[in-house]
């Protein structure tokens, strides 16, 4: 499926966003095999605040299950790259609603898809695409992952400071970088 976003388009819940060599898509019951394969891998859970390592059988199940439902603030979309001949699941974007019309973004891309610009790609459709209506998006990395780091200024998202999270893989407090992005 092909949309014309154009630069402020708007897209509802569980439509589907084209960026580049993938497709921003709905989360469904097929994806969970593949989340649980890349999420139970320890760096890509050490690389999230929210991901267990290891991952606890039917967790991705029940995280599907949870998405599909529409069972709390955060909206999440598969990064699929099938329709270009890459892998049906690359990743995972989620956007969760704050107040003030502000939304804050996290994703993850599977390692065997690392350093190949899909999340640039996922991110920066989503962001333009600003499903939530957000005027401004926060973002927060761990310091130890440049990578993601990138991905976001080269989303042009502006870095704002230091700070510290919570990873559950890690059991600890994990110093990071903060990044916003300006919408109006």
């Amino acid at each position: 499926m092909t949309l014309d976003l154009g630069p402020a388009a708007t897209i509802p819940v569980g439509s589907f966003i084209t960026a580049g060599r993938l497709l921003l898509r709905p989360v469904r019951p097929s994806d969970a095999g593949l989340f649980a394969l890349y999420a139970g891998d320890r760096r890509v859970a050490e690389g999230t605040q929210t991901i267990p390592h290891p991952l606890p059988p039917g967790a991705a199940e029940a995280w599907v299950a949870r998405v599909m439902a529409q069972d709390g603030p955060q909206q999440a979309w598969v990064m699929d790259g099938s329709a270009t001949g890459l892998a049906e699941v690359l990743g995972v974007i989620t956007l969760k609603p704050m107040d003030r019309r502000q939304s804050e973004i996290s994703y993850w891309v599977a390692p065997a898809f690392w350093n190949a610009g899909f999340a640039s790609e996922g991110v920066g459709a989503l962001v333009r695409a600003n499903p939530q209506k957000s005027r401004t998006i926060f973002a927060e990395v761990f310091q130890d992952n440049p990578g993601s780091a990138r991905v976001l200024t080269n989303c042009g998202f502006e870095y704002i400071g230091d700070a510290e999270s919570f990873s559950v893989a890690r059991n600890a407090r994990v110093q990071t970088w903060t990044y916003l992005k300006k919408l109006d």
